[in-house]
């Protein structure tokens, strides 16, 4: 009887473990949790949620990615940062959501 629940505990341990190593999936609103790995993508970005960003570490973050001249930021009603730009010498419109991606047009 002993052994039987031993091996019980062990598959339900193991269960566990599996399901927590698995990938969230999209909600019905098309939405991503927050990503994780700093190199993975939303590719919904720019995502709504309530951002946490300061100006300060939106502009930084913005800079981090290679844009320039980086103004005029605003927070949307969607939690949104929007600012004006140069990237590769081109003036662009960048869009920072409140998981940190950048996506811009």
């Amino acid at each position: 009887m002993q052994k039987i629940a031993f091996a019980a505990t062990i598959l339900c341990a193991s269960t566990v473990a599996a399901l927590a190593q698995t990938t969230p999936a999209p909600s019905a609103d098309g939405n991503i949790p927050t990503v994780a790995a700093p190199d993975t993508k939303n590719p919904t970005a720019p995502a709504e949620g309530a951002n946490s960003f300061t100006e300060a570490q939106a502009k930084d973050r913005i800079a981090e990615a290679g844009y320039t001249d980086v103004k005029n930021l605003k927070l949307d009603g969607k939690g949104i940062s929007r600012v004006s730009g140069m990237k590769d010498g081109k003036a662009v419109s960048i869009a920072l959501d409140y998981q940190g991606d950048i996506v811009a047009k």
